[in-house]
């Protein structure tokens, strides 16, 4: 079989190149630069060519004399293909050839289904995201996920080694988004947040600790819809903190409108990284996380962890395009335009990767599960609807109405006004957002603008602790006739025990009822009397799923 890969010399192309070779297929091997390209052939073997594959004439002529059975773009940035993104896809179906690429980009690899018609009509093949994302991932994703009833969570990441070859196009995307605006789905919403924000350290094995930011991948737009899922989150990292945090840093600034698109710097933080190359490692991982619940309700979570060493992490984008050619070669894939996904199992991907110093794991680990751990049995007896409140494993958030009543006492009035807590009113708008970090929960309550925020962590069993500001108290929930109340049983001011005279009195009910989640609460205080006091109703925030073709 004769492949031809565009950008054959790069990072990636490169390493696929040299697979392919190994593999006894006829490679050619082409970019824009002829001495580079027979610069690589030299030492890898195969054909160099060189030529613009976005002037149509260019790639007709290359591939009329070459003859390919397959095309790999392996160039990108995908991300700057601009108004017609598709047009060496277009050509390469055209021409009677099947197309692979290793787009990392969302919108580029779920839009590939536009050439559906083309491709059929041809006969041919045309699947895009042929990488890390989202063709491994989702592979990873579809095993683990085997036998779940409700997929709650989908979390990946790539953290590669410091020593990594570092190629342009990659690092333009990557500052592309940082500090940039992107969606993401969380909680059956569509959120906004930053790139290379939503700071979280992975333990990839023992001793092997990598930070991970937010960064846009095709799985962020794919996946919801085709696995279900209500939150799927995509992070990656850099191997060395200073240039990790550094671009978070960088990443806040122009966040917050202090700096352009960093994308625009891109040659002089090249040249920066490689000043930097000898630290770090060579070690690098990926890790694929999905949670959510089996059909008996039972918590479950499953993890999918791959460590690369001795530098063989950068063929690993590489390892679905050689997959997908062998069986192009075995007449295997179907015919039509796609996304990358699900084409190929986990065991396929794994013997691949075993041929590389590359380890990987599958596990099931440890659920907490904050108010179900702590109500034990008696979680089965609460109402559907304060079970979904509670069913918290990433973010969610809920909306409603509520009444507030306020104490008139002036320290009352004080102390509410320090803990943001809303004025009186008969009623007004009302959302409450979970957000789980780690074994914690954060709660964020907004009435009508006025917001305030608490987190809750597990204390003693059957008990939780929830911290407002300087003041922590120890709540025990208990279950009575399909209702959940919160027993204020102790309380601390700034790490100081408050004494049981000073102890704010708290009436706090959960129910279900009409398909909503209702609240009553009241909390008075010592020798000041009323404090607060908000009733009303939630029901949880969800956007509608868009298609993946």
């Amino acid at each position: 079989m004769t492949v031809l890969i565009l950008g054959g010399y790069g990072v990636f192309g490169g390493r696929l190149a040299r697979m392919l070779i190994e593999d006894g297929a006829d490679v050619v091997v082409a970019g824009r630069s002829l001495p580079k390209a027979k610069t690589f052939c030299s030492e890898w073997g195969g054909t160099a060519d060189a030529f613009d594959a976005r002037d149509e004439t260019s790639l007709a002529a290359a591939l009329a004399t070459h003859a390919p059975e397959v095309v790999v773009d392996a160039s990108g940035p995908f991300q700057a293909y601009g108004d017609d993104p598709y047009s060496v896809a277009r050509a390469v179906l055209s021409l009677g050839a099947n197309y692979l690429d290793l787009s990392d980009d969302a919108a580029f690899t779920k839009g590939i289904s536009a050439l559906d018609p083309l491709a059929k009509e041809r006969g041919r093949a045309a699947l895009s995201g042929v990488s890390s994302v989202p063709a491994l991932s989702s592979t990873v994703v579809a095993e683990l996920a085997r036998g779940f009833d409700d997929i709650a969570l989908i979390s990946s990441a790539i953290l590669p080694g410091n020593r990594a070859p570092r190629g342009v196009a990659v690092m333009a995307s990557i500052l592309g988004q940082a500090g940039a605006e992107m969606r993401v789905w969380r909680g059956n919403v569509w959120r906004k947040t930053k790139g290379w924000s939503g700071h979280r350290v992975f333990d990839l094995e023992s001793g092997m600790r990598r930070p991970g930011e937010f960064i846009g991948a095709p799985d962020l737009a794919l996946f919801p819809a085709v696995f279900g899922a209500r939150s799927v989150v995509f992070r990656a990292g850099l191997g060395l903190p200073l240039l990790h945090h550094g671009l978070a840093a960088l990443a806040w600034l122009r966040g917050k409108g202090a700096l352009p698109d960093l994308a625009r710097f891109t040659k002089p933080f090249h040249w920066v990284a490689e000043r930097f190359e000898r630290l770090g490692t060579d070690r690098g991982g990926m890790q694929v996380v999905v949670a959510g619940r089996l059909p008996d309700h039972s918590p479950v979570t499953r993890r999918w962890t791959l460590v690369a060493e001795a530098g063989d992490g950068p063929f690993i984008p590489s390892i679905p395009a050689r997959i997908l050619i062998a069986k192009l070669t075995q007449g295997s894939v179907p015919a039509g335009a796609r996304p990358a996904i699900d084409a190929f199992s986990l065991d396929e991907a794994e013997a691949e990767l075993s041929r590389l110093t590359i380890r990987t794991k599958r596990e099931d680990i440890e659920t907490p599960r904050l108010f179900e751990d702590a109500l034990g049995p008696a979680w089965a007896d609460l109402p559907r609807a304060v079970r979904d409140l509670h069913d918290l494993w990433d973010l969610q958030s809920f909306a409603g109405t509520a009444a507030v009543s306020r104490g008139t006492h002036p320290v009352a009035r004080l102390l509410a006004r320090l803990f943001g807590f809303p004025p009186a009113s008969d009623e007004m708008p009302v959302t409450v957002t979970l957000e789980r970090r780690g074994d914690r929960e954060v709660w964020t309550r907004d009435f009508g603008g006025h917001v305030f925020h608490s987190t809750l962590r597990a204390a003693t069993p059957g008990r939780l602790y929830e911290r407002f500001g300087p003041v922590t108290v120890e709540l025990e929930p208990v279950v009575t006739d399909g209702t959940l109340s919160l027993v204020l049983h102790r309380g601390w001011c700034l790490g100081v025990p408050l004494p049981k005279a000073l102890l704010p009195r708290s009436d706090v009910r959960e129910s279900g009822g009409d398909g909503r989640f209702h609240f009553d609460i009241d909390i008075s205080i010592p020798l000041i009397g009323e404090f607060v006091g908000y009733r009303g109703w939630l029901t949880p925030q969800s956007d509608p799923l868009e298609p993946t073709a």
